[in-house]
Order: C-alpha cells, then structure tokens, then sequence
C-alpha cells in the first residue's frame, strides 16, 4: 500500500509539472500528413529514403516518423547497438537536411517499456541487461508472450535508456520523439515480481511521467501511441487497440501536452477515443494502416471534429519494404482528403 501510495503521488506530482512545449512547426492550418516507416537502419537504407522524398512531398507529406529503436551508433551505451551496420550521426543529418529542403518534419521514434522483443529475438537492451527484464528468467524463447517489456521499478532503466533518447534527438536535430508505449500487457503479471500486486494504471503512468519529464527538460515534445490509455470496457476496441489490463486510468495522470497518436485499422462508424482524447485536452494524430476504407473513415470522422488540437494523420505501412513509399495505396486515396479539410 506504502509503495503504491508513493507511485501515485509521484505520478500526480509530474504530471502538475508538465513543461510547456514549442509549439508544431507547420504553417497556420496545415494539418500534418505523417507516415511511419520502419527497416531504414542503416546509412544505406537512409539513403534509399533520401531519394524518395521528393515524390513522398509530392504526396503531400510532411511528416515522417523513422523508428529507430537500437538502429542507431549509440555511443553512449556502444553495446547497445542492434547490429553492426546501423544508423551513425552524419547519417542521421543527411536525412534531416533532405527532408527539410522539403518542408518534412522528420521525428525519430524509440520504442520504450514495450516491444522489446519480437518473435524469438530479444532486443538489445534485454538481451545486454536480462536483470532489466520486467519478467526475468520467464518465457523462454519468447514462447508465451507477445512481446518482451523492461522493468518500470527499474531506476537503472533510466539510467541507461535516457542518455540514448539524448543521442537520438539531437542526431536527427528534433524537438519531438516518439517514445511507443503501446500493447504493454505484462505490469503486474504473476511473474513480474517488481510489478506483481501494484496498480497498472500508476505504474503505466510513472514511465509516461519520467520519459516526459526528461525530454520535457530538453525541450522536446513527446508523442507516443494512445491504446493503453483508452478503456476497453467503456470502447469497444478489444484488447490490442485498448486496455482491458487496467492501464487505462494512467491518461488522468500524465500531462496533456503529450501527442496522443491513437491508431485504428479496421473501418467503423465511430472512434470514441479520438473525441475522449482531444476532451481531456490532449493533441491528437490518429493512425490508420492498410485498409483504405478504414483509413478514410479514420480521417473523416478527425476532420469532423473540427477541433483545432486534431493535428492531422499518420499512416502506417508497418512493413520494411523501403520502395514506392509515396504510392502506398491509403496515401493516395487518402492525403488529398486532409488538405481538403482545412
């Protein structure tokens, strides 16, 4: 009860002292038409992204959101880095510039608590700092689980993580990061002895709260994904696009100048999140995928709205395929609509 009462005090304390951020770069009205890759890990492949910014401008798009993740020449933690071919500093710069004489807002994305495995591969952090594991010694192979997470309770996550976030944000020269946060589903499982018994919600929220808090202090804006935060039991999403965990309390307990990307990939009438999201005062980016209707039905209902904290839209291709990004299918049925609605 002591440790919980403290957590919740520690999050409601750090959420009161939210950093008022930059505003977004974008040219009055401009609604931000994003897109976020995956599998440019290297100089090489940033290369190959180079050479199709004129056509993804061309598209309408003027945001890219590049996960990098482990990618990166960390020096900081060298151990860190994922394979031996990854992205460096001067890399970086050279992508930002070509972006830039294209009016791109380039924002790099690391994915934090969660995702930290996929399929039998365990990523760098874990693989380097198995004790930072939120479920250590379990699930070997991977079997059993849908994705690894790190420790929360863990100050020496921190410790480690923040220093690369630095590296990555002033490599890509942004004053916004894309910290993922979404499909955490371990807080508080039977095997997770530092979690085990604690409040999900309290605990999701005090990650927020320090990612927030430290590049808050660097003047940077964080987005992250919003389905931990919408409750399963009131919007039925199910339990991949919301939280049937009990994480979903933790959106009173952040501040609100985070940018909620709140993604859904099936059409419907409907996204009850997206209004819930821009009532509490959170700016909002929702995210679509492959399914052209469903990516329309997405951006009509945002438009709709008419609320000026709605930013625009991201889509994903959630593929690595690095060629003919400015043709995927939802951005040319579907980025006109967003110049058209404002």
């Amino acid at each position: 009860m002591k440790t919980k009462m403290i957590l919740v005090l520690t999050a409601l304390l750090l959420s009161s002292c939210a950093v008022l951020h930059r505003a977004p770069k974008t040219k009055a009205g401009e609604p931000w038409v994003a897109l976020h890759l995956l599998g440019f890990y290297s100089d090489s492949t940033l290369i190959v992204l180079e050479k199709q910014i004129p056509q993804l401008s061309a598209a309408g798009i003027n945001t890219l959101v590049l996960e990098v993740d482990y990618h990166f020449t960390y020096q900081s933690h060298p151990e860190l880095r994922q394979t031996a071919n990854t992205i460096t500093k001067a890399g970086a710069g050279r992508l930002v510039r070509a972006c830039r004489e294209r009016g791109i807002r380039l924002i790099p994305q690391f994915q934090c608590l969660g995702h930290q495995s996929w399929a039998k591969e365990t990523y760098a952090l874990l693989t380097q700092y198995p004790e930072l594991d939120i479920t250590p010694g379990a699930f070997p192979d991977n079997e059993g689980l849908y994705c690894r997470e790190w420790d929360p309770m863990n100050p020496r996550v921190n410790e480690i993580v923040f220093p690369l976030l630095d590296e990555l944000t002033g490599a890509f020269d942004s004053d916004y990061l894309h910290v993922g946060m979404d499909e955490v589903f371990l807080i508080g499982n039977e095997k997770s002895p530092s979690t085990k018994g604690l409040d999900p919600a309290v605990v999701f929220a005090k990650v927020v709260n320090e990612l927030h808090g430290h590049l808050g202090q660097k003047g940077v804006t964080l987005l992250m994904w919003g389905d931990r935060f919408i409750d399963a039991t009131v919007h039925d999403y199910g339990e991949w696009e919301a939280s049937m965990n009990g994480t979903a309390p933790a959106v009173d307990l952040v501040p609100k100048d985070i940018i909620i990307c709140d993604w859904h990939y099936e059409p419907r009438e409907s996204y009850p999140s997206v209004p819930m999201f821009l009532e509490k005062g959170f700016r909002v980016l929702p995210a679509s995928w492959r399914n052209v209707d469903a990516s329309r039905a997405l951006i009509k209902y945002s438009l709709g709205l008419k609320n000026p904290a709605m930013l625009g839209h991201l889509f994903t291709r959630w593929s690595s395929a690095s060629d003919s990004l400015a043709w995927f299918p939802p951005i040319v049925r579907n980025a006109p609509l967003l110049r058209k609605g404002r």
